[in-house]
C-alpha cells in the first residue's frame, strides 16, 4: 500500500531539504494535508471500524471533488479552499514526479478564482501622523519610531524586520541584508534617515540599562528588542501597531504590512519601475507587484492624461477643451 501519511512526510521533507521552504510554509502544508486526511478517514469510517491511514491509489478526482463540496458546505472561505487545493496539487505533483502515481487526481480539478483585494495604503500626511505618535523620550518609544522608519524606508516584511541582526546592517553603504521567504537573501537600500535612526537606536544609552519598564539587552545579535531585552516578535510589533492605530484616529486597519504597501505605492508614484520594486520587496513574481498600479489614483490619473487623445491635444495647445 502506498501510504498517504508516509508519502506526505516524504513531501514535507522534500520541501525542507530540496526546496528550502520556511518552517511556516511547511507547517501550513502539513495542516492542509492533515485536514484532507481527516476528511478521507472520516468518510472511510462508515465502511471500516478504525481507519488510521489509506492508500494513495484510493484517491481519485471524485474523492477530491467530494472534499471540495465538504469545504463549501462547511462555509470555508474561498481563500482557504484555494490554499487547501494548492497544497493537494503540490503534493500530487511531487508524487507524480517521483513516479509514485500514474494518474494525478488534481489534473481536472480547478480552484475557485479569488478577487484581488486592493491593498490599503496611507497618504504622506497619514504617515507623518502615525510616525509622530511614539514617545521619543522613552527607549521603547524610540524603538517603535525606528521600526516605523525602517518599514517605510525599504518595505520589508514584519518577519524580515524581527529577524534583523546587527551584522545585517551596513551603515556605511546604507543597506540591509534581508533573509526573505524561502530563505532567499537580498540587499535593500535604506534612506539616510532610517540609517540614522537605526544607528542611534543601537547605541541608545538606555539599551543596556534596566528600568521599571524594560530590561537591558539580553540578545547581542538582534537589532530590535522587546521590553525583556530579547529579540522582538512579530506578535509584539503587531500589538504595538494596534495601540498606535487606536491613538491615531486613522480609519481602517493599519498593520506593518500597510506600511509595506504604502511605500511600494509611493515608489511607483514617484517613478520607480515595477521590476525594481519587485526586487526590493522580494516578490518572486512580477504579477504580485503589479497590484500597486491599481492602488495609486495618482498614477492612474498620470497614465490617463498621457494617453487620452484630448488630454494630449490640450497639453500641446496648452488650453482646455472647453470655454473661450
Amino acid at each position: 500500500m502506498l501510504s498517504f501519511e508516509e508519502n506526505t512526510q516524504k513531501f514535507l521533507t522534500y520541501l525542507k531539504l530540496t526546496k528550502n521552504a520556511s518552517i511556516h510554509t511547511i507547517r501550513n502544508y502539513g495542516i492542509d494535508l492533515k485536514s484532507f486526511k481527516n476528511y478521507v478517514l472520516q468518510e472511510a469510517g462508515a465502511k471500516e471500524e478504525t481507519p488510521k491511514d489509506f492508500s494513495l491509489e484510493t484517491i481519485d478526482k471524485k474523492l477530491v471533488r467530494r472534499y471540495l463540496s465538504h469545504l463549501n458546505a462547511a462555509q470555508k472561505s474561498k481563500k482557504t479552499i484555494v490554499r487547501q487545493l494548492a497544497s493537494l496539487r503540490s503534493l500530487f505533483q511531487f508524487l507524480s514526479k517521483e513516479k509514485l502515481l500514474e494518474i494525478n487526481p488534481m489534473e481536472e480539478i480547478s480552484s475557485p478564482k479569488l478577487e484581488k483585494k486592493i491593498p490599503n495604503v496611507l497618504s504622506y500626511d497619514q504617515i507623518e501622523r502615525l510616525f509622530a505618535l511614539p514617545d521619543l523620550d522613552t527607549y521603547l518609544g524610540f524603538r517603535d519610531r525606528c521600526i516605523m522608519e525602517v518599514f517605510y524606508s525599504c518595505g520589508i516584511r514584519i518577519s524580515e524586520l524581527v529577524g534583523l541582526n546587527r551584522s545585517h546592517f551596513d551603515a556605511g553603504n546604507l543597506c540591509l541584508r534581508i533573509l526573505g521567504k524561502g530563505k532567499k537573501e537580498r540587499i535593500v537600500p535604506i534612506t539616510k534617515s532610517a540609517a540614522g535612526w537605526l544607528s542611534t537606536y543601537l547605541t541608545h544609552p538606555l539599551r543596556n540599562l534596566e528600568s521599571d519598564i524594560h530590561k537591558p539587552e539580553q540578545d547581542s545579535f538582534a537589532i530590535f528588542l522587546n521590553k525583556w531585552g530579547k529579540r522582538i516578535t512579530t506578535r509584539s510589533v503587531d500589538r504595538k501597531f494596534d495601540e498606535y492605530l487606536k491613538r491615531s484616529g486613522l480609519s481602517g486597519k493599519i498593520t506593518p504590512h500597510t506600511i509595506r504597501h504604502t511605500i511600494a505605492t509611493h515608489w511607483l508614484e514617484n517613478g520607480m519601475d515595477l521590476k525594481t520594486i519587485q526586487v526590493l520587496l522580494g516578490h518572486s513574481s512580477l504579477n504580485t507587484t503589479t497590484i500597486y498600479t491599481k492602488v495609486s489614483t495618482t498614477l492612474q490619473r498620470d497614465v490617463y492624461e498621457r494617453t487620452h487623445p484630448l488630454e494630449k491635444k490640450n497639453r500641446e495647445n496648452d488650453k482646455p477643451d472647453f470655454g473661450p
